[in-house]
Protein backbone atom coordinates (compact mmCIF):
# COMPACT_ATOMS: atom_id res chain seq x y z
CA UNK A 1 0.00 0.00 0.00
CA UNK A 2 1.34 3.35 -1.04
CA UNK A 3 1.30 6.30 1.12
CA UNK A 4 -0.56 9.12 0.04
CA UNK A 5 1.50 12.94 0.03
CA UNK A 6 -0.23 13.61 3.03
CA UNK A 7 0.76 10.70 5.21
CA UNK A 8 4.58 11.47 3.29
CA UNK A 9 4.32 15.30 4.90
CA UNK A 10 2.82 13.43 8.35
CA UNK A 11 5.92 11.24 8.67
CA UNK A 12 8.09 13.88 7.80
CA UNK A 13 6.96 16.10 10.49
CA UNK A 14 7.73 13.45 13.12
CA UNK A 15 11.65 14.07 11.96
CA UNK A 16 11.52 18.06 11.52
CA UNK A 17 14.45 19.92 13.36
CA UNK A 18 14.89 23.29 14.23
CA UNK A 19 14.83 26.94 12.45
CA UNK A 20 15.44 26.56 9.00
CA UNK A 21 16.73 22.77 8.82
CA UNK A 22 13.96 20.80 7.79
CA UNK A 23 15.67 17.13 9.69
CA UNK A 24 17.71 16.88 12.73
CA UNK A 25 20.77 14.89 11.04
CA UNK A 26 20.87 17.83 8.49
CA UNK A 27 21.52 20.40 11.70
CA UNK A 28 23.85 17.65 12.70
CA UNK A 29 26.10 17.60 9.27
CA UNK A 30 25.64 21.81 8.97
CA UNK A 31 27.25 22.07 12.61
CA UNK A 32 29.60 19.22 11.91
CA UNK A 33 30.70 21.09 8.65
CA UNK A 34 30.84 24.07 10.74
CA UNK A 35 33.24 22.87 12.86
CA UNK A 36 35.66 21.44 10.74
CA UNK A 37 35.90 24.85 8.45
CA UNK A 38 36.50 26.91 11.58
CA UNK A 39 39.12 24.55 13.01
CA UNK A 40 40.46 24.52 9.47
CA UNK A 41 40.31 28.67 9.45
CA UNK A 42 41.60 28.64 12.89
CA UNK A 43 45.09 26.94 11.84
CA UNK A 44 45.00 29.00 8.50
CA UNK A 45 44.32 32.39 10.64
CA UNK A 46 48.21 32.02 12.31
CA UNK A 47 49.46 32.36 8.91
CA UNK A 48 47.36 34.87 8.18
CA UNK A 49 48.58 36.85 11.17
CA UNK A 50 52.11 36.33 10.57
CA UNK A 51 51.39 37.84 7.00
CA UNK A 52 49.77 41.03 8.40
CA UNK A 53 51.68 41.74 11.31
CA UNK A 54 48.31 41.00 13.45
CA UNK A 55 48.27 39.16 16.85
CA UNK A 56 48.23 35.60 16.50
CA UNK A 57 44.52 35.32 18.50
CA UNK A 58 43.50 37.98 16.37
CA UNK A 59 44.05 35.61 12.91
CA UNK A 60 42.35 32.39 15.24
CA UNK A 61 39.78 34.08 15.97
CA UNK A 62 38.79 36.22 12.85
CA UNK A 63 39.36 32.17 11.56
CA UNK A 64 37.04 30.75 13.70
CA UNK A 65 34.11 33.19 13.15
CA UNK A 66 35.00 33.35 9.64
CA UNK A 67 34.62 29.56 9.34
CA UNK A 68 31.44 28.77 11.24
CA UNK A 69 29.75 30.57 9.12
CA UNK A 70 28.97 27.65 6.91
CA UNK A 71 26.52 26.36 9.40
CA UNK A 72 23.99 28.93 7.48
CA UNK A 73 24.79 27.39 4.10
CA UNK A 74 21.07 26.02 3.37
CA UNK A 75 19.28 29.35 5.00
CA UNK A 76 21.74 32.07 3.29
CA UNK A 77 23.85 30.15 0.27
CA UNK A 78 24.79 33.51 -1.34
CA UNK A 79 26.50 34.69 1.89
CA UNK A 80 28.13 32.08 2.81
CA UNK A 81 29.92 32.03 -1.02
CA UNK A 82 30.51 35.94 -0.71
CA UNK A 83 32.53 35.26 2.71
CA UNK A 84 34.30 32.43 1.00
CA UNK A 85 35.14 35.12 -1.56
CA UNK A 86 36.19 37.91 0.67
CA UNK A 87 38.43 35.32 2.15
CA UNK A 88 40.42 34.08 -0.67
CA UNK A 89 42.84 36.79 -0.62
CA UNK A 90 43.75 35.58 2.64
CA UNK A 91 44.06 31.77 1.55
CA UNK A 92 41.17 30.94 4.19
CA UNK A 93 37.99 29.29 3.96
CA UNK A 94 38.54 26.31 1.15
CA UNK A 95 36.17 24.25 2.62
CA UNK A 96 33.81 26.81 3.15
CA UNK A 97 34.32 27.78 -0.71
CA UNK A 98 33.79 24.40 -1.90
CA UNK A 99 30.82 23.60 0.43
CA UNK A 100 29.41 26.72 -0.42
CA UNK A 101 29.37 26.67 -4.21
CA UNK A 102 27.79 23.34 -3.73
CA UNK A 103 25.24 24.50 -1.60
CA UNK A 104 24.84 27.46 -3.74
CA UNK A 105 23.97 25.30 -6.62
CA UNK A 106 21.99 23.12 -5.82
CA UNK A 107 19.63 25.53 -4.14
CA UNK A 108 16.61 27.53 -5.49
CA UNK A 109 18.90 30.69 -6.28
CA UNK A 110 18.65 31.90 -9.95
CA UNK A 111 21.06 30.42 -12.42
CA UNK A 112 21.95 33.66 -13.46
CA UNK A 113 23.11 34.27 -9.71
CA UNK A 114 24.85 31.19 -9.51
CA UNK A 115 26.74 32.16 -12.80
CA UNK A 116 28.23 35.39 -11.57
CA UNK A 117 29.10 34.36 -7.87
CA UNK A 118 31.04 31.25 -9.66
CA UNK A 119 32.83 33.22 -11.73
CA UNK A 120 34.18 35.39 -9.03
CA UNK A 121 35.09 32.47 -6.77
CA UNK A 122 36.86 31.22 -10.12
CA UNK A 123 38.63 34.86 -10.89
CA UNK A 124 39.55 35.23 -7.04
CA UNK A 125 41.19 32.21 -6.75
CA UNK A 126 42.87 32.21 -10.02
CA UNK A 127 44.44 35.97 -9.20
CA UNK A 128 45.37 34.85 -5.70
CA UNK A 129 47.03 31.51 -7.48
CA UNK A 130 48.23 33.55 -9.96
CA UNK A 131 50.00 36.18 -7.19
CA UNK A 132 51.57 33.11 -5.18
CA UNK A 133 52.79 31.17 -7.46
CA UNK A 134 54.65 34.38 -9.33
CA UNK A 135 56.13 35.22 -5.93
CA UNK A 136 57.48 31.55 -5.52
CA UNK A 137 59.00 31.59 -9.09
CA UNK A 138 60.70 34.70 -8.40
CA UNK A 139 61.88 34.12 -5.27
CA UNK A 140 63.54 30.79 -6.40
CA UNK A 141 65.80 32.11 -9.76
CA UNK A 142 67.83 28.86 -9.42
CA UNK A 143 64.83 27.03 -11.10
CA UNK A 144 63.80 27.93 -14.95
CA UNK A 145 60.38 27.61 -15.63
CA UNK A 146 58.66 28.64 -18.60
CA UNK A 147 56.01 31.33 -19.22
CA UNK A 148 53.12 29.36 -19.08
CA UNK A 149 53.85 27.84 -16.07
CA UNK A 150 52.25 29.87 -13.91
CA UNK A 151 48.97 31.06 -15.69
CA UNK A 152 48.45 26.99 -16.52
CA UNK A 153 48.76 26.06 -12.61
CA UNK A 154 46.53 28.93 -11.80
CA UNK A 155 43.68 27.89 -13.86
CA UNK A 156 44.05 24.18 -13.17
CA UNK A 157 43.91 25.48 -9.38
CA UNK A 158 40.64 27.58 -10.12
CA UNK A 159 38.98 25.41 -12.03
CA UNK A 160 39.59 22.71 -9.47
CA UNK A 161 38.66 24.38 -6.61
CA UNK A 162 34.81 25.53 -7.94
CA UNK A 163 34.08 23.27 -10.93
CA UNK A 164 33.54 19.69 -9.24
CA UNK A 165 31.48 21.46 -6.25
CA UNK A 166 29.58 23.39 -8.67
CA UNK A 167 29.02 20.52 -11.34
CA UNK A 168 27.81 18.43 -8.20
CA UNK A 169 25.38 20.91 -6.93
CA UNK A 170 23.91 21.14 -10.11
CA UNK A 171 23.39 17.59 -10.12
CA UNK A 172 21.99 17.13 -6.81
CA UNK A 173 19.57 20.69 -7.69
CA UNK A 174 18.11 18.42 -10.68
CA UNK A 175 18.07 15.18 -8.75
CA UNK A 176 16.20 16.94 -5.87
CA UNK A 177 13.45 18.69 -8.14
CA UNK A 178 13.23 15.97 -10.11
CA UNK A 179 12.20 13.50 -7.14
CA UNK A 180 9.72 16.31 -6.07
CA UNK A 181 8.21 16.42 -9.34
CA UNK A 182 7.94 12.21 -9.26
CA UNK A 183 6.28 12.75 -6.24
CA UNK A 184 3.91 15.14 -7.12
CA UNK A 185 3.30 13.39 -9.99
CA UNK A 186 2.79 9.62 -7.92
CA UNK A 187 0.35 12.01 -5.51
CA UNK A 188 -1.98 13.33 -8.64
CA UNK A 189 -2.15 9.92 -10.11
CA UNK A 190 -2.60 8.41 -6.58
CA UNK A 191 -5.78 11.24 -5.87
CA UNK A 192 -6.84 10.41 -9.50
CA UNK A 193 -6.89 6.64 -9.23
CA UNK A 194 -9.23 7.37 -5.99
CA UNK A 195 -11.32 9.60 -7.73
CA UNK A 196 -11.56 6.77 -10.62
CA UNK A 197 -12.49 4.25 -8.39
CA UNK A 198 -15.04 6.43 -6.15
CA UNK A 199 -16.98 6.76 -9.44
CA UNK A 200 -16.72 3.51 -10.49
CA UNK A 201 -18.02 2.65 -7.61
CA UNK A 202 -21.08 5.36 -7.93
CA UNK A 203 -21.63 4.12 -11.61
CA UNK A 204 -21.79 0.49 -10.04
CA UNK A 205 -24.35 1.02 -7.61
CA UNK A 206 -26.24 3.44 -10.04
CA UNK A 207 -26.02 0.01 -12.05
CA UNK A 208 -27.14 -2.09 -9.15
CA UNK A 209 -30.54 0.39 -8.78
CA UNK A 210 -31.19 0.94 -12.25
CA UNK A 211 -31.25 -3.19 -12.15
CA UNK A 212 -33.60 -2.97 -8.78
CA UNK A 213 -35.61 -0.53 -10.51
CA UNK A 214 -36.37 -2.38 -13.69
CA UNK A 215 -37.01 -5.36 -11.83
CA UNK A 216 -39.36 -3.87 -9.72
CA UNK A 217 -41.50 -2.98 -13.02
CA UNK A 218 -41.73 -6.03 -14.37
CA UNK A 219 -42.41 -7.80 -10.69
CA UNK A 220 -45.57 -5.69 -10.59
CA UNK A 221 -46.44 -5.71 -14.14
CA UNK A 222 -46.17 -9.40 -13.69
CA UNK A 223 -47.95 -9.49 -10.69
CA UNK A 224 -50.48 -6.91 -10.54
CA UNK A 225 -52.31 -7.50 -13.59
CA UNK A 226 -52.47 -11.07 -13.47
CA UNK A 227 -53.70 -11.09 -10.07
CA UNK A 228 -55.87 -8.35 -10.17
CA UNK A 229 -57.89 -10.15 -12.89
CA UNK A 230 -57.94 -13.54 -11.36
CA UNK A 231 -59.17 -11.27 -8.22
CA UNK A 232 -62.24 -10.00 -10.49
CA UNK A 233 -62.89 -13.68 -12.20
CA UNK A 234 -62.89 -14.71 -8.64
CA UNK A 235 -65.72 -12.47 -6.99
CA UNK A 236 -67.57 -13.08 -10.67
CA UNK A 237 -67.13 -16.77 -9.48
CA UNK A 238 -68.47 -16.07 -6.47
CA UNK A 239 -71.76 -14.27 -7.80
CA UNK A 240 -72.46 -16.34 -9.85
CA UNK A 241 -72.06 -20.08 -8.12
CA UNK A 242 -75.45 -20.29 -7.52
CA UNK A 243 -77.18 -19.16 -10.47
CA UNK A 244 -74.72 -20.00 -13.01
CA UNK A 245 -72.78 -23.02 -12.53
CA UNK A 246 -71.39 -23.76 -16.40
CA UNK A 247 -70.48 -19.85 -16.25
CA UNK A 248 -68.81 -20.88 -12.81
CA UNK A 249 -66.85 -23.71 -14.26
CA UNK A 250 -65.47 -20.76 -16.99
CA UNK A 251 -64.60 -18.52 -14.47
CA UNK A 252 -62.71 -21.13 -12.56
CA UNK A 253 -60.82 -22.22 -15.70
CA UNK A 254 -59.83 -18.76 -16.25
CA UNK A 255 -58.34 -18.04 -12.82
CA UNK A 256 -56.67 -21.17 -13.33
CA UNK A 257 -55.17 -19.91 -16.71
CA UNK A 258 -54.04 -16.35 -15.18
CA UNK A 259 -52.68 -18.27 -12.24
CA UNK A 260 -50.29 -20.59 -14.69
CA UNK A 261 -49.52 -17.66 -16.81
CA UNK A 262 -48.58 -15.39 -13.77
CA UNK A 263 -46.34 -18.15 -12.44
CA UNK A 264 -44.65 -18.74 -15.74
CA UNK A 265 -44.02 -14.94 -16.01
CA UNK A 266 -42.77 -14.91 -12.39
CA UNK A 267 -40.45 -18.16 -12.86
CA UNK A 268 -38.84 -16.11 -16.25
CA UNK A 269 -38.32 -13.35 -13.96
CA UNK A 270 -36.54 -15.49 -11.13
CA UNK A 271 -34.16 -17.34 -13.88
CA UNK A 272 -32.82 -14.09 -14.79
CA UNK A 273 -32.34 -13.26 -11.07
CA UNK A 274 -30.77 -16.31 -10.51
CA UNK A 275 -28.63 -15.82 -13.28
CA UNK A 276 -27.18 -12.36 -11.83
CA UNK A 277 -26.53 -13.64 -8.36
CA UNK A 278 -23.28 -14.99 -8.93
CA UNK A 279 -21.63 -11.85 -10.25
CA UNK A 280 -23.69 -9.89 -7.60
CA UNK A 281 -22.39 -11.84 -4.72
CA UNK A 282 -18.85 -11.14 -5.96
CA UNK A 283 -19.34 -7.23 -5.99
CA UNK A 284 -20.71 -7.46 -2.66
CA UNK A 285 -17.86 -8.95 -1.27
CA UNK A 286 -15.06 -7.75 -3.65
CA UNK A 287 -16.55 -4.71 -4.77
CA UNK A 288 -17.04 -5.92 -8.30
CA UNK A 289 -15.68 -3.40 -11.41
CA UNK A 290 -18.12 -2.06 -13.10
CA UNK A 291 -17.99 -3.77 -16.62
CA UNK A 292 -18.87 -7.25 -14.73
CA UNK A 293 -22.03 -4.86 -13.05
CA UNK A 294 -22.79 -3.57 -16.60
CA UNK A 295 -22.56 -7.54 -18.37
CA UNK A 296 -24.86 -8.95 -15.43
CA UNK A 297 -27.55 -6.04 -15.93
CA UNK A 298 -27.26 -6.80 -19.90
CA UNK A 299 -27.58 -10.13 -19.36
CA UNK A 300 -30.46 -9.75 -17.40
CA UNK A 301 -32.10 -6.53 -19.81
CA UNK A 302 -31.57 -9.18 -22.82
CA UNK A 303 -33.08 -11.99 -21.37
CA UNK A 304 -36.35 -10.06 -20.02
CA UNK A 305 -36.36 -8.77 -24.20
CA UNK A 306 -38.11 -11.80 -24.99
CA UNK A 307 -41.48 -10.77 -22.58
CA UNK A 308 -44.77 -9.56 -24.65
CA UNK A 309 -45.13 -7.18 -27.40
CA UNK A 310 -47.55 -5.48 -29.47
CA UNK A 311 -48.75 -8.34 -31.28
CA UNK A 312 -50.08 -9.78 -27.78
CA UNK A 313 -52.37 -6.76 -26.91
CA UNK A 314 -55.49 -8.22 -28.80
CA UNK A 315 -55.05 -11.06 -26.64
CA UNK A 316 -54.70 -8.79 -23.58
CA UNK A 317 -57.57 -6.47 -24.67
CA UNK A 318 -59.67 -10.26 -24.76
CA UNK A 319 -58.45 -10.90 -21.05
CA UNK A 320 -60.30 -8.12 -19.94
CA UNK A 321 -63.82 -8.85 -22.03
CA UNK A 322 -63.66 -12.48 -20.37
CA UNK A 323 -63.58 -10.73 -17.06
CA UNK A 324 -66.34 -8.69 -17.69
CA UNK A 325 -65.01 -5.74 -18.72
CA UNK A 326 -66.40 -3.28 -22.02
CA UNK A 327 -63.12 -2.78 -24.49
CA UNK A 328 -62.95 -1.48 -27.39
CA UNK A 329 -59.61 -1.58 -29.78
CA UNK A 330 -59.08 0.62 -32.54
CA UNK A 331 -55.42 0.89 -34.40
CA UNK A 332 -54.55 2.99 -36.59
CA UNK A 333 -51.95 3.09 -39.49
CA UNK A 334 -49.96 -0.14 -41.02
CA UNK A 335 -48.55 -2.71 -38.15
CA UNK A 336 -45.03 -3.21 -38.17
CA UNK A 337 -42.99 -4.54 -36.27
CA UNK A 338 -40.53 -2.46 -33.66
CA UNK A 339 -37.53 -2.79 -31.05
CA UNK A 340 -37.97 -5.05 -28.49
CA UNK A 341 -37.74 -2.49 -25.63
CA UNK A 342 -40.06 -0.64 -27.69
CA UNK A 343 -42.86 -3.50 -28.36
CA UNK A 344 -42.08 -4.20 -24.81
CA UNK A 345 -42.78 -0.87 -22.93
CA UNK A 346 -45.88 -0.08 -25.40
CA UNK A 347 -47.25 -3.42 -23.92
CA UNK A 348 -46.73 -2.65 -20.46
CA UNK A 349 -48.55 0.74 -20.67
CA UNK A 350 -51.58 -1.08 -21.59
CA UNK A 351 -51.47 -3.53 -19.74
CA UNK A 352 -51.16 -1.24 -16.38
CA UNK A 353 -53.69 0.87 -18.00
CA UNK A 354 -56.40 -2.19 -18.58
CA UNK A 355 -54.98 -3.20 -14.90
CA UNK A 356 -56.00 0.49 -13.34
CA UNK A 357 -59.42 0.37 -14.76
CA UNK A 358 -59.81 -2.98 -13.29
CA UNK A 359 -59.17 -2.03 -9.66
CA UNK A 360 -60.12 1.59 -9.73
CA UNK A 361 -63.36 2.02 -12.20
CA UNK A 362 -64.60 -1.67 -12.74
CA UNK A 363 -67.59 -1.91 -15.08
CA UNK A 364 -66.20 1.59 -16.94
CA UNK A 365 -66.13 1.11 -20.84
CA UNK A 366 -62.76 1.22 -22.00
CA UNK A 367 -61.54 2.45 -25.27
CA UNK A 368 -57.42 0.59 -26.10
CA UNK A 369 -56.06 3.19 -29.50
CA UNK A 370 -52.78 2.57 -31.15
CA UNK A 371 -51.56 4.47 -33.77
CA UNK A 372 -48.61 3.63 -36.05
CA UNK A 373 -46.72 6.28 -37.44
CA UNK A 374 -43.72 7.37 -39.59
CA UNK A 375 -41.41 7.27 -37.15
CA UNK A 376 -43.35 6.54 -33.90
CA UNK A 377 -46.32 4.36 -31.94
CA UNK A 378 -48.47 5.55 -30.61
CA UNK A 379 -51.23 4.03 -27.58
CA UNK A 380 -53.87 5.80 -25.36
CA UNK A 381 -56.66 3.93 -22.44
CA UNK A 382 -59.37 5.69 -21.67
CA UNK A 383 -61.66 4.72 -19.69
CA UNK A 384 -65.39 6.54 -18.88
CA UNK A 385 -67.11 6.97 -15.69
CA UNK A 386 -67.50 3.68 -13.31
CA UNK A 387 -70.72 3.24 -12.61
CA UNK A 388 -71.93 3.18 -8.45
CA UNK A 389 -72.26 -0.26 -8.40
CA UNK A 390 -68.94 -1.48 -9.34
CA UNK A 391 -66.88 1.35 -8.75
CA UNK A 392 -63.75 0.00 -7.21
CA UNK A 393 -63.14 -3.79 -6.64
CA UNK A 394 -61.17 -3.10 -3.82
CA UNK A 395 -57.49 -4.29 -4.92
CA UNK A 396 -54.85 -3.03 -3.10
CA UNK A 397 -53.01 -0.76 -4.74
CA UNK A 398 -48.93 0.46 -3.92
CA UNK A 399 -48.89 3.95 -5.82
CA UNK A 400 -46.66 2.81 -8.52
CA UNK A 401 -48.02 1.99 -11.99
CA UNK A 402 -47.95 5.52 -13.55
CA UNK A 403 -44.47 6.00 -11.92
CA UNK A 404 -43.36 2.96 -13.65
CA UNK A 405 -44.74 3.51 -16.82
CA UNK A 406 -43.35 6.79 -17.20
CA UNK A 407 -40.34 5.96 -16.46
CA UNK A 408 -40.21 3.31 -18.98
CA UNK A 409 -41.81 5.77 -21.57
CA UNK A 410 -39.01 8.25 -20.35
CA UNK A 411 -36.39 6.11 -20.47
CA UNK A 412 -37.04 5.47 -24.31
CA UNK A 413 -37.42 9.34 -24.89
CA UNK A 414 -40.83 8.78 -25.19
CA UNK A 415 -43.61 11.15 -23.97
CA UNK A 416 -46.02 10.19 -21.34
CA UNK A 417 -49.14 11.89 -20.31
CA UNK A 418 -52.03 11.19 -17.65
CA UNK A 419 -55.16 12.52 -16.32
CA UNK A 420 -58.99 12.59 -15.25
CA UNK A 421 -61.45 13.38 -18.40
CA UNK A 422 -63.80 15.71 -18.42
CA UNK A 423 -66.31 12.96 -18.45
CA UNK A 424 -65.14 12.03 -14.95
CA UNK A 425 -63.00 8.84 -16.39
CA UNK A 426 -58.86 8.50 -16.98
CA UNK A 427 -56.79 8.58 -19.86
CA UNK A 428 -53.46 7.29 -19.82
CA UNK A 429 -51.65 8.66 -23.28
CA UNK A 430 -47.70 7.70 -24.41
CA UNK A 431 -46.07 7.82 -27.81
CA UNK A 432 -42.80 6.11 -27.74
CA UNK A 433 -39.99 6.91 -31.04
CA UNK A 434 -39.42 3.64 -33.15
CA UNK A 435 -35.30 3.69 -32.14
CA UNK A 436 -34.81 3.73 -28.28
CA UNK A 437 -32.85 6.97 -26.63
CA UNK A 438 -30.07 6.25 -24.77
CA UNK A 439 -30.31 5.60 -21.55
CA UNK A 440 -30.68 8.32 -19.17
CA UNK A 441 -29.41 8.93 -15.59
CA UNK A 442 -25.80 8.00 -15.65
CA UNK A 443 -24.21 9.41 -12.71
CA UNK A 444 -22.04 11.39 -15.52
CA UNK A 445 -24.65 13.51 -16.35
CA UNK A 446 -27.62 13.02 -14.42
CA UNK A 447 -28.85 12.79 -10.80
CA UNK A 448 -29.07 8.68 -10.93
CA UNK A 449 -32.06 6.29 -11.78
CA UNK A 450 -34.96 8.25 -13.21
CA UNK A 451 -37.08 9.95 -11.13
CA UNK A 452 -40.65 9.92 -11.05
CA UNK A 453 -42.42 13.75 -12.78
CA UNK A 454 -45.88 14.35 -11.49
CA UNK A 455 -46.79 10.61 -11.15
CA UNK A 456 -50.81 11.67 -11.13
CA UNK A 457 -53.10 9.82 -9.21
CA UNK A 458 -52.14 5.88 -7.75
CA UNK A 459 -52.03 3.15 -9.88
Amino acid sequence: MTATGADREAAGSTTRGYWWWERRRGVALDVGLALVSALECALEGVGFAGDTGLPVPMGVLFGLLAGSVLVVRRRWPIAVVLVAIAMTPAEMGFLMGIVGLYTLAASEVPRRITVVLTGMSLVGTFIVTYVRLRQAVTARPDVIQGDWYVPLVSLFMSVGLTAPSLLFGLYTGARRRLMESLRERADSLERELSLLADRAEERAEWARTEERHRIAREMHDVVAHRVSLMVVHAAALQAVAPKDPAKAVRNAALVGDMGRQALTELREMLGVLRSGDAPRAAGREGREPLAQVGRAAAAAAAAAEDGPGLGEVEALVAQSRQAGMVVELSVDGEARPYGPQVERTAYRVVQEALTNVHKHAAGAKTWVRLAHRGAEVAMQVENGAADGVTADAQLPSGGNGLIGMRERVLALGGVFVSGPTDAGGFRVSAVLPDAPAEPVGAPDGAEGPAASEGAGPPE
